[in-house]
């Protein structure tokens, strides 16, 4: 099915105006189109006039459209639409040269950006959310062409995106410490305390795939509200967004070099940025493999790793099945399932799971597959036909093992739908691993402690959902969940970009969320104050007290 054409112009001409002109030079290029040579990280490069001029995205996405290319200077890496294979842009690729111009320049940025006042972080933070709000809908189609994603939850993602840069630019002036009662002990006496808290430096950021622009803003916005420099490492498969955002906060007045964007492979650009001592702390959202290799090899750096869940989602007897089969089916099929809370695993109390089972097969059965830039479509592509035949052989296997297909599976296109398993077991793959696709697995529970129990039979424990009327058995499953957030009448895939976010077990390390974040990204210094005597120069007395105190 080919990719709808874009109606209307979301893009930002750069050929007309004044405005054109400005872009054009600050993008290297002349007045009259003649290559210019540009500077990158103070050393002169030779570019192409293509890199120099930045990356024309297709006229799929918006007419007219240019971002910035990134730090780099190697060969071009084609981006081709998930859905249909439609070529969307040409992306200069970062080679280790270039990487090392990028890290010198971080670490300059660093050096000075740490030292920018609270008010004015604030102030680019802000401005930044504003840019991305007038441009929502640009980035909305990009998200969407890029990444697979339907329209309206990429427009969902740019909503958020503008949230988590307002929250950065709140938190940038709540940085203070605490302060520390020093003569609380006995030796503490005559002195004050208090924390602070500084930049760590080099912040080292690679992104997934499924939030182009919401997760590449829970780890760029906090990096910045602390006053550090980022090297941001996007996903090959959707580089675009991250372009883009780069130029709204460059135009939000952020200092050159304090973000920089690459693109390359993981082995190559995202090794270095895990190793390179000119990096502080590494951010990183991905598989857990990988996860765990950088756990490895950061050495003594600071790492948080957000590496995905097999989410569960628990249905008690007493619960409201309406909307619980509702909020099942937007948390299992938003974004083709390619979330890491998306619902995946749903555990139903044996006395309503008949009832369950007769509204959620024909409301799954109603979503529409189709071209992610159409307005209707509810489940587009996965990102890529790897990925696609990935997820058809786990279910392929689940039904030799003995699972039922209740709705779903292949269509004669051999396209994937939004599928939904019965009689699976714990050790299927499609229970045991995360699908990261459109596929809800349904098991049965006696009661709701074989729910939970079957609920953290899992090697991870990112977010879990709970469905009941009792506010017992909610406060009950809450505390024996074995997972970093719990959300009770709503399912795990439920966010708000100000909450704390991340997980146990298998799910990783540290956590999200801009207030939270901002924690995990500057280093706390404690500061201690000896009071001296300024006459004696020892302990101080009552010198100064001409009288006793007192009538």
């Amino acid at each position: 099915m080919p990719a709808r054409p874009c109606r209307g112009d979301h893009g930002r001409r750069v050929t007309d105006g004044r405005r054109g002109l400005q872009d054009r030079r600050r993008l290297g290029v002349a007045a009259d189109g003649r290559r210019e040579q540009v500077r990158e990280g103070g050393v002169r490069m030779s570019t192409t006039a293509r890199h120099a001029a930045g990356i024309r995205v297709s006229e799929l996405v918006a007419p007219d459209l240019v971002v910035t290319a990134p730090s780099g200077t190697g060969e071009e890496a084609i981006l081709r639409a998930p859905w249909d294979g439609a070529e969307l842009a040409r992306i200069p690729t970062t080679t280790p040269d270039d990487l090392e111009r990028v890290l010198d320049r971080a670490r300059t940025a660093a050096a000075g950006f740490r030292w920018t006042p609270a008010w004015r972080r604030s102030a680019i933070l802000e401005g930044t959310s504003r840019l991305i709000e007038e441009n929502a809908e640009q980035l909305a189609r990009l998200i969407a062409a890029e990444g697979g994603k339907p329209l309206k939850d990429a427009r969902v993602e740019a909503r958020r995106g503008a949230s988590t840069f307002r929250w950065a630019a709140e938190e940038a002036k709540r940085t203070a410490g605490d302060l520390v009662e020093m003569d609380a002990d006995p030796g503490g006496e005559h002195r004050f305390g208090w924390t602070i808290r500084e930049p760590r430096g080099v912040v080292a950021a690679i992104s997934p795939f499924n939030f182009p622009l919401n997760l590449v803003a829970h780890k760029v916005a906090p990096a910045l509200a602390g006053g550090n420099a980022v090297v941001l490492k996007p996903a090959s498969n959707t580089p675009l967004t991250a372009l883009r955002l780069a130029e709204l906060l460059a135009e939000a007045g952020l200092p050159d070099g304090t973000l920089q964007v690459v693109v390359g492979p993981g082995r190559t650009i995202g090794a270095k940025l895990v190793t390179d001592e000119r990096t502080d702390m590494v951010s990183f959202t991905g598989s857990p493999p990988v996860g765990r290799q950088i756990a490895s090899d950061a050495g003594m750096k600071m790492v948080t790793l957000e590496l995905g869940n097999n989410s569960a989602t628990i249905v008690d007897e007493d619960a409201n099945l309406d909307l619980a089969v509702q909020r099942v089916v937007a948390g299992g099929f938003a974004n083709s399932g390619q979330i890491c809370i998306s619902v995946q695993r749903v555990v139903v109390h044996q006395a309503v799971y008949d009832a369950f089972m007769e509204r959620l097969v024909p409301a799954v059965a109603a979503l529409k597959v189709g071209d992610p830039l159409d307005e209707t479509t509810d489940v587009a592509s996965l990102i890529n036909e790897g990925e696609t035949e990935r997820v058809k052989g786990w279910i392929e296997e689940a039904v030799d093992q003995g699972a039922t297909l209740a709705t779903g599976g292949v269509d004669a296109d051999g396209r994937l739908r939004p599928t939904v398993l019965t009689d699976v077991t714990r050790d299927m793959k499609v229970c045991a691993r995360e699908v990261f696709g459109p596929v809800l697995s349904i098991l049965k529970a006696r009661d709701l402690c074989e729910a939970i129990e079957i609920s953290n039979d899992s090697e991870m424990g990112l977010q879990a959902g709970v469905f009941t009327n009792d506010l017992n058995k909610a406060m009950y499953a809450a505390r024996r969940l074995e997972v970093g957030g719990v959300m009770i009448n709503e399912v795990p895939t439920f966010r708000v970009d100000h909450m704390p976010y991340g997980g146990i077990k298998g799910s990783g390390i540290g956590r999200e969320g801009v207030k939270y974040a901002l924690r995990e990204m500057t280093e706390l210094k404690m500061v201690a104050f000896r009071e001296m005597d300024w006459q004696t120069g020892g302990t101080p007395t009552d010198a100064c007290l001409r009288e006793p105190l007192g009538p």
